[in-house]
């Protein structure tokens, strides 16, 4: 039985890749009735085929990270016969979640105005590239470029990088589920539905948050700092220990540093003119840094970690994704079908109805017989 408070919600799912498909995913841990409706042309979602190289089997890891919970169906939008099909699965269903590409919505009869005809009550959530009027095809990695953040995440004097996760694609689709959540919100008043949009390109823009506020209020074009902080040091700096392992540090007042400091045997720098405030240590960084790497070195991590803590400075081991993933912070993080770990869950917040366990990713086509009964 359905558990979760959108247990009564239907969902219909015209997407694929992360973005979009993470917001069908968000709607499922909550209860709510996913289906996945799957272009048969290409055999399904492209993801179901990347696969990493111990990677056998299809449902593909990146399939599953934005597909648990869902039935997942092939539908042709462009057979009549299918289309029918579609428009009876949205005839009642109150939302429908979409990734088209640029022009493709008339063309395939899932336009604004069709689907509002059709269903008055539908609330339409589409994630586009460059906004509903480009014609560009937004990818993440292209807009990690364009939105400024591959710029900066590097450091200095090196080739920017990539972020190792699709962060674009995330925060769009946090600002969809927002959107969604704002749009079934006005339906309990207007008792209707209505289309809501985001583009990656703008989900980008407004993360940049202190960086892209730095440029419009101090006219300060952000550089590359690696990890570190333009306005707090050390904050986000990342030393080397003993065991070849490294911490993060992230100091943020001159207490901290005081204290951390006096856990170096180094009280004489907290007492220096160049460190004893932030914007003395942030103008001064390239002098402070190595002189802390010089103690910070002489310890292994642990002892470190350990230390800090016990004097409450910010501070973090570097971990690799096993552990933190085995760590007591992930373990209701993570889904599970049967007893079995299945895959990560979208939602982190507590104290909203959920699902206690999902199904797992769908197989292509999986469950066309229950919704579409042969003739």
């Amino acid at each position: 039985m359905p558990q979760g408070v959108f247990q009564d919600l239907k969902v219909i799912e015209i997407a694929t890749v992360l973005a979009a498909p993470q917001v069908g995913q968000f709607f499922a841990e909550l209860g709510a009735q996913v289906i996945k409706i799957e272009n048969p042309k290409t055999q399904g979602d492209v993801t179901r085929k990347w696969l990493n190289k111990k990677e056998t089997a299809n449902p593909s890891a990146y399939f599953t990270c934005a597909n648990l919970g869902k039935y997942s169906i092939a539908l042709d939008l462009q057979n009549p016969e299918d289309r029918k099909v579609v428009y009876q699965l949205l005839q009642d269903a109150d939302i429908l979640i979409l990734n088209l590409k640029p022009g493709d919505a008339p063309k395939l009869g899932v336009d604004e105005k069709t689907l509002l005809d059709l269903n008055p009550r539908l609330i339409i959530g589409e994630i586009t590239g460059y906004g509903e009027h480009s014609s560009r095809t937004g990818y993440d990695a292209v807009i990690q470029a364009e939105a400024g953040f591959m710029y900066l995440n590097r450091e200095p004097g090196h080739l920017p990088q990539k972020m190792p996760v699709a962060f674009m694609d995330m925060m769009a689709s946090h600002q969809l589920k927002q959107a969604i959540l704002i749009a079934l919100y006005e339906r309990t008043f207007t008792h209707q539905g209505k289309k809501v949009s985001v583009s990656l390109i703008e989900a980008g823009i407004t993360s940049l948050a202190n960086q892209g506020t730095a440029y419009l209020i101090a006219h300060q074009n952000p550089q590359p700092l690696g990890s570190e902080h333009p306005s707090i040091f050390p904050y986000g700096t990342i030393f080397a220990t003993a065991d070849n392992q490294f911490v993060m540090l992230a100091v943020g007042n001159d207490k901290e540093f005081l204290n951390l400091c006096k856990t170096l045997n180094a009280e004489e720098l907290a007492s220096d003119g160049r460190f004893q405030t932030n914007p003395q240590r942030v103008v001064n960084r390239n002098e402070l840094k190595p002189l802390l790497a010089q103690k910070i070195i002489t310890q292994n991590q642990n002892y470190w970690i350990k230390l800090w803590n016990e004097y409450k400075i910010p501070c973090a081991p570097v971990n690799d994704v096993q552990t933190i993933l085995n760590s007591e912070y992930a373990k209701d993080l993570i889904a599970y079908h049967h007893g079995r770990p299945i895959g990560l869950k979208t939602i982190a917040f507590k104290g909203i109805s959920q699902q206690s366990e999902l199904l797992p990713a769908p197989f292509y086509n999986q469950h066309h017989d229950f919704f579409i009964p042969k003739k």
